[in-house]
């Protein structure tokens, strides 16, 4: 037997390939997590001090300017707070999804090119892009859950429907965060990048999406960028389960449809972005 043969098998005992094909991208989630564990001090405190200081800055103290103006009428006939909320928690997790898919792609394979050293074992591409994602998903569901809590105490949720403000929220974070991981697979300058996301996607996502008044009150040529904004989709459905916004059933299935076609699409445009690059 050779010195390679030998050396092969040996290392064979100790990489079970079987096991890393099968549960290769819970393996790359793990790694994100031991180095999400170093910041957790400061994730959690992100987490809960940025969104106790907006509902009490927008929600409460620009609310009840907004709330004595409008007398009982209220906006969407509920307290500005609770019109606010459901913006809030599906924008929040968008905003998680982006920051938690888009700096560790730049990492993997600009930075550190650390996604190169796992593509040389038994990873693939398609693993280490649905470890990323999904190690960006339970963060998200842990500052969306916070969010939430926040938001009952501060008296702004109404329905008993509420709870399932949660998951539409994550479903707007999964579908924006499979999308956003797929642009950043393909990076190659990320100057350019960063410029042109934070001043055509988040700003007007944030914006332009109906977040703090009604997308019908905004002049007609710029509803559009609503209309193909999944933050609107998202809040549309976070209010009509927060407190019973008026939705057509047939306006129900459009908006689920937007939020699944976007993830579907993302998930596998990302897959196809990371096993592509990394095969260069």
């Amino acid at each position: 037997m050779s010195i390679y043969e030998r050396t092969r098998k040996g290392s064979l005992t100790l990489v079970d390939t079987k096991r890393i094909h099968r549960f290769g991208a819970l393996f790359v989630s793990e790694s994100r997590f031991k180095h999400m564990a170093k910041w957790l001090n400061g994730i959690i405190t992100q987490a809960i001090a940025n969104p106790l200081l907006y509902l009490l800055s927008v929600g409460v103290g620009i609310g009840s300017l907004v709330d004595a103006n409008q007398g009982s009428r209220g906006v969407d006939g509920v307290p500005y707070l609770t019109f606010l909320g459901p913006a809030l928690l599906a924008s929040t997790a968008i905003q998680g999804a982006i920051d938690e898919v888009v700096m560790p792609t730049l990492q993997g394979f600009k930075w550190n090119k650390n996604f190169f050293a796992m593509n040389a074992t038994p990873l693939t591409g398609k693993q280490i892009a649905n470890g990323v994602y999904i190690a960006a998903l339970v963060r998200v569901a842990f500052t969306v859950a916070i969010y939430w809590v926040l938001l009952f105490f501060f008296g702004a949720l109404k329905a008993g429907t509420a709870w399932l403000a949660i998951a539409v929220a994550m479903f707007a974070g999964a579908a924006f965060g499979a999308m956003m991981l797929a642009i950043a697979g393909k990076v190659v300058k990320e100057d350019f990048f960063f410029s042109i996301l934070g001043r055509f996607i988040i700003m007007p996502l944030f914006l332009f999406s109906g977040t703090f008044y009604p997308l019908s009150t905004m002049p007609i040529f710029l509803q559009p960028i609503g209309w193909i904004s999944p933050l609107w989709h998202a809040t549309e459905l976070g209010r009509y389960f927060t407190y019973g916004h008026s939705i057509s059933g047939q306006m129900l299935a459009i908006h689920i449809s937007f939020l699944a076609i976007i993830l579907v699409i993302g998930i596998r445009a990302a897959q196809n972005a990371y096993t592509n690059r990394l095969a260069k």
